[in-house]
């Protein structure tokens, strides 16, 4: 089971525009003393927003944590939900 390649794809783009955005919009604004401030604003959004979201997309694949039940406590469940392991 793998990643698809849309999805990545997909808000790479969108995250990459708001990047690009960050840059090529402050360049149209007169010259102010929060120009600067702005495109790195934005230029950080985009870039942490999407490492954000492609973190949580990547840990999908290959949860690290599940249930730790001892073999005790797993035949109690089986024994109880009606599915004995052992008679």
């Amino acid at each position: 089971m793998g990643a698809s390649a849309i999805p990545v794809i997909a808000f790479t783009l969108l995250w990459g525009a708001v990047v690009f955005l960050g840059v090529a919009l402050p360049l149209f604004v007169p010259k102010g003393p929060n120009r600067g401030i702005l495109q790195v604003l934005l230029v950080l959004t985009g870039f942490t927003c999407w490492l954000f979201w492609l973190c949580c997309y990547m840990a999908q694949m290959n949860p690290l944590i599940g249930p730790k039940l001892s073999s005790k406590t797993i035949l109690v469940m089986a024994r109880e939900w009606g599915n004995p392991i052992i008679d």
